[in-house]
């Protein structure tokens, strides 16, 4: 007869499973951890920006900051899909020049055809997204058809949008007839509940964007292809068809922030857009997206393009060092994030 079961026998799987468990909660509190970096470094600046300047904290202020955030958190939505699966656009801030000249050009010459200038207004805006959509696909088929790395087909058409720009301007100013920039203001300059109507279009878009990437099939894959896109494809994964539609969502967020940023300045020049992809691709990498790809998150991009608007902010405000120097601060923070980031994917 086998001896009765003892209390040390029972109590030693259990001992063990808690011992096994201790690792794996320290895990995920760390990974949690890391993942809420942006946002306790965005709380952090807050707080130094409000000791710094009172003002930095009035309604008026953080409002005027978010507003700011809302062009380039739209193109860094977009972007965080890309990077996720391992790509990079260098053209977004040159494609959004383009697109704000094209859209200004054919609302000018649609005016004196078409009766409401509201009208015209939402041709425009219909139109500057679907080009955004047009470029991106562009991007996306000349990296998977034409099997070129991403680097050097949006290094190549950086110069182009902002040439052909150059060219549609004669070097100088597109700028948006007086009645049509009427109808369009409130696009920018409109509100909604007391929030600007750029800040709910920011919202919506990161909304949507966290959906795309966390609750669907593409969003998986995205990840899948940024993490070993060689296991994707053997996986049966369709890699080009994923990438191609993130070329296509980014040049769509491009789209809809040039749309955005058009009714504030009423017109278009050389110099529109000028480092909006430094700006977008700073969001990205400080949000906590692995610049390898594989990994990252839309709200933490959402935390990062604010955060870099808020030190900006900081620096408008302080006159700490000058405002100049903004992009060289970003370039500054691209660096350092991506050497932290080194080894990670």
């Amino acid at each position: 007869m086998s001896p009765a079961p003892t209390d040390t026998a029972v109590a030693a799987p259990l001992d063990g499973e808690a011992s096994a468990g201790k690792p794996r909660f320290a895990g995920r509190f760390g990974r949690r951890l890391v993942g809420a970096r942006p946002l306790i470094g965005l709380v952090l600046v807050c707080i130094a920006g409000q000791l710094l300047n009172p003002d930095f904290g009035t309604w008026d202020n953080v409002m005027n900051v978010l507003t700011r955030t809302a062009f380039i958190g739209i193109i860094a939505v977009g972007m965080c899909f890309v990077i996720i699966g391992g790509g990079i656009d260098l053209s977004v801030g040159s494609m959004a020049a383009l697109i704000a000249g094209a859209e200004i050009v054919l609302m000018n010459a649609l005016a004196p055809h078409v009766g409401s200038p509201l009208a015209v207004v939402l041709i425009g805006l219909t139109a500057a997204a679907a080009m955004g959509v047009l470029f991106g696909l562009i991007h996306g088929l000349l990296i998977t058809k034409g099997s070129i790395e991403p680097f050097i087909v949006t290094l190549g058409t950086l110069g182009i949008f902002r040439a052909v720009l150059t060219w549609l301007a004669d070097g100088g100013a597109i700028t948006l007839d007086g009645a049509l920039a009427e109808a369009y203001a409130p696009f920018y300059y409109g509100s909604l509940l007391g929030l600007p109507v750029p800040i709910w279009v920011f919202a919506a878009m990161a909304l949507a964007g966290g959906f795309l990437l966390n609750s669907t099939r593409y969003g998986r894959y995205v990840q899948a292809i940024g993490s070993n896109e060689q296991v994707a494809r053997y996986a049966a994964v369709a890699v080009d068809r994923v990438k191609t539609v993130s070329y296509a969502l980014l040049g769509g967020c491009v789209g809809v922030a040039t749309v955005l940023y058009v009714p504030r300045l009423g017109s278009a020049s050389p110099t529109t857009g000028l480092l909006w992809e430094l700006e977008a691709i700073a969001a990205v990498i400080v949000g906590g997206t692995a610049l390898k790809g594989g990994s990252g998150s839309v709200f933490g991009t959402v935390i990062g393009a604010v955060l870099l608007s808020v030190i900006s902010n900081i620096l408008n405000l302080t006159s700490i060092i000058s405002v100049y120097l903004n992009a060289a601060v970003q370039g500054v923070v691209i660096i350092v994030v991506a050497f932290l980031q080194r080894g990670r994917r």
